[in-house]
């Protein structure tokens, strides 16, 4: 496959929104199109005692040969090895390096979200530190996102990881993805490049980086992938296991929740409710004919009862979508959160008259 982007339709070049961008040392923000860096790489790390000092230089000769400002986010996710200390290290002779220690282990995604928020560049680059994410490989994606993109995704081609435990989820899970939230990314989870301020303007929550493409794609945002490769760890073990796979799951269960008619709960939860009352009433219909007519007891019969709790079912969906809308009203009015993306405002300007044109 060649080197060329994946995916990548062409598109507006989106407008710069002034929310989610990081504050000043005076606690104002900065004008808009202003960033103290150019590219900041956003990276957790958790027991990468093997890795972090290759990582470190790698990333910082990838970053140097693009001839750009950057900085080098390294989250310490609560490790217990000896990777604080070489993040203190390498951090005492690089101006680049930020180090971002949380106080326990929060996992990968919460330790992304907190790089993301302590990161201050024009763009955001999400990669891991194992190296199964090339350093060398980062500058072409920041060369596509230069052309307006919110999003470019990079799409791991030929992973040497194992077929049962890893590629064959994987491939699942990223088809049920695009499925749901009809974003066309290929490979959701891994490397990515962002747009610094859509970036920080995400509230990502426990095992949402992995739908990083899908809440940008569903924002609006223009998304693009390249691909790239997929090497072994450079030293080190997985810190992923099968079990993930069923988070996973959950994931793509509240993404289709989310992305089910236009985000109103009462529309889901009553459509449900819609089907559930109906059965009912049908079975219903079915068994006080048999009673009239046929002269057949009803009462204890266990369609009679399932009517019942189909009855019953229907009341409790329809009452649990109502709830849920009035907790969404609340939570977007006290958020403050815009369900879109602006992507560029025209303003209209008076005709000319005659005189004005003298």
């Amino acid at each position: 496959m060649s080197r060329s982007a994946l995916n990548c339709p062409q598109n507006d070049s989106p407008a710069q929104a002034g929310a989610g961008r990081p504050l000043n040392s005076a606690g104002s923000w900065p004008p808009a199109g202003s960033w103290p860096v150019e590219v900041s790489i956003v990276t957790p790390m958790h027991n990468e005692e093997l890795c972090v000092r290759e990582f470190h230089k790698r990333i910082g000769a990838a970053l140097q040969g693009l001839g750009v400002s950057y900085e080098i986010v390294l989250v310490n996710d609560g490790s217990t090895d000896s990777t604080p200390a070489i993040i203190r290290e390498l951090a005492s002779t690089d101006p680049h390096l930020v180090g971002v220690f949380l106080a326990r282990n929060r996992g990968q995604c919460t330790a992304i979200f907190a790089g993301i928020q302590h990161s201050r560049g024009r763009y955001v680059v999400i990669m891991d530190g194992d190296l199964q994410h090339p350093p060398e490989e980062v500058p072409s994606l920041i060369e596509k996102i230069r052309e307006g993109y919110d999003l470019v995704k990079g799409v791991r081609q030929k992973r040497q990881e194992s077929l049962l435990l890893r590629r064959i989820p994987s491939l699942v899970a990223n088809y049920l993805m695009r499925a749901t939230s009809k974003c066309d990314v290929h490979d959701m989870g891994g490397l990515s490049c962002l747009d610094g301020d859509l970036a920080r303007s995400l509230k990502l929550r426990e095992g949402q980086h992995r739908l990083i493409p899908a809440l940008v794609y569903g924002l609006g945002g223009a998304v693009c992938e390249v691909p790239t490769s997929a090497p072994p760890r450079f030293a080190g073990k997985s810190h992923y296991g099968i079990g993930r796979s069923i988070d996973v799951l959950f994931d793509i269960v509240l993404l289709w929740f989310q992305n089910s008619y236009k985000q109103r709960p009462v529309y889901l939860f009553g459509r449900i409710s819609l089907w559930l009352f109906a059965l009912a009433s049908v079975t219903m219909v079915w068994l006080l004919y048999e009673k009239l007519f046929l002269g057949v007891h009803m009462g204890t019969r266990p369609p009679f009862m399932g009517a019942v709790l189909f009855y019953l079912s229907s009341l409790g969906f329809m009452s649990t979508g109502l709830i849920l809308e009035v907790l969404v009203n609340t939570h977007d009015v006290v958020s403050g959160n815009m369900p879109y993306k602006v992507r560029e405002i025209v303003r209209g300007t008076a005709p000319e008259t005659p005189d004005s044109r003298d």
